[in-house]
């Protein structure tokens, strides 16, 4: 599904129109949360998310990007948001995590997410501080 957006921007959760070279540039190059991630790790994320979202100008460039893991029922973790440095400001990013949580199959389902930065923008879509009930397992 496409979505218009202003300023000539637009949402698209085509799996096939994603710029694999653009998001691993971020993901693995920049981000502080996957620098380092190998570029074949990110292709298999990307092959084997429930459902990515991209974010575009109207000539085609990538410039923002969310992938959702999921059970399809129950659960989804939403990953790898971002939208590039010089698109910020605009809204974007709001619009990103609202199509991505808001919109299509997924919507229905309970989300996660792990995140240093952001969190006014997240609590806009009704993420919170886990409660009592939530663990993690820590990594060894």
């Amino acid at each position: 599904m496409r979505i218009d957006l202003p300023e000539g921007y637009e949402l698209d959760d085509d799996r096939g129109r994603v710029d694999r070279d653009a998001v691993h540039a971020f993901v693995g190059g920049v981000s502080y949360w996957a620098k380092g991630r190998q570029r074949e790790v990110m292709d298999e994320l990307i092959d084997t998310a429930a459902r990515v979202v991209g974010v575009y100008t109207t000539d085609g460039a990538q410039v923002g990007f969310s992938r959702a893991v999921s059970d399809r029922h129950t659960t989804s973790y939403l990953a790898d948001v971002y939208v590039l440095p010089e698109h910020r400001g605009r809204g974007l990013g709001v619009e990103l995590v609202r199509f991505s949580v808001e919109e299509g199959e997924l919507a229905r389902t309970r989300w996660y997410l792990h995140t240093a930065d952001a969190h006014d923008l997240y609590r806009k879509f009704g993420f919170a501080p886990a409660d009592e009930k939530a663990l993690e397992r820590q990594r060894r």
